[in-house]
């Protein structure tokens, strides 16, 4: 009798570390469910992972749409499949005064970032609880754990993320089911190189501090087998996390803020 694959849906999966996180999963046994606005992009990575052997469904979703997350979850039903691991990695970043960003843009940001979040894993996460057994995997952000002046709103999402995530896997322990929060730094992907605000000068970043997505997926997936509720891909930046957590608020911000002018300079 042949063994049933585990299955994971990962959203967010047509480009950046979500595609890097398909990649991975196929080549660890599991089925895959990618999700994301762009299909045309999903449909070539389908292609590239079919060699894998893995069964790979694409939906295509919207998730700045408010009824996008209870739509997924009915989708995933509908097929009678259930999701194993779910990766909410689906995000929005902007780079440049808060005061410049439209204001649909701001809303489209906490969405996304948040509130898309925190809806699938509620659909999803009481499917898990009833099986005990299930594991979830949040992407935040490195600057979930300060707070970051010309990008103001994006560390303030990936904060609620970090917070949600550690929240809720003290919540769910004891039932089967694990909540990892991974807390990438600058990682080499299109989103982050998109960022620099118009007429802005994007600092440069020094190479050691620029995580390749591969070992930043990869980080994450063993993180979420292995249960555990945070990590912070590479040495650099755990670094950084544990002293921004250990120096006054008022002294990070300030420091953050010295450099968020120098990179909103015309």
């Amino acid at each position: 009798m042949a063994m049933t694959r585990p299955r994971v849906l990962i959203t967010g999966a047509s480009a950046g570390i979500g595609a890097e996180f398909a990649r991975v999963f196929a080549a660890n046994g599991y089925d895959l469910i990618l999700v994301a606005r762009r299909e045309d992009r999903l449909n070539t990575l389908r292609e590239e992972l079919a060699a894998t052997g893995a069964d790979i469904i694409v939906i295509t979703k919207d998730l700045s749409l408010k009824t996008a997350a209870r739509a997924l979850h009915q989708e995933v039903k509908k097929r009678g499949l259930h999701i194993d691991v779910l990766v909410n990695n689906a995000g929005i970043a902007y780079g440049g005064a808060f005061t410049a960003m439209d204001t649909d843009e701001v809303v489209r940001m906490v969405l996304v970032n948040a509130a898309a979040l925190a809806m699938l894993t509620r659909l999803f996460v009481t499917d898990m609880v009833a099986r005990r057994a299930g594991r979830i995997l949040n992407v935040a952000s490195l600057s979930a754990f300060q707070a970051v002046p010309s990008m103001s709103l994006y560390a303030a999402t990936k904060a609620f993320v970090l917070s949600f995530s550690e929240g809720l896997a003290e919540e769910l322990r004891g039932t089967g089911v694990t909540v990892t929060a991974l807390c990438p730094g600058v990682t080499d992907t299109e989103m982050v190189n998109d960022i620099a605000p118009p007429g802005g000068a994007f600092p440069e970043v020094p190479a050691f501090l620029i995580s390749d997505v591969n070992s930043v997926a990869k980080e994450g997936y063993d993180a979420c087998v292995a249960g555990e509720v945070v990590r912070v891909p590479g040495i650099a930046n755990q670094l950084s996390a544990l002293w921004s957590q250990t120096q006054p608020r008022w002294f990070t911000r300030t420091l953050s803020g010295i450099f968020s002018r120098q990179f909103l300079r015309p």
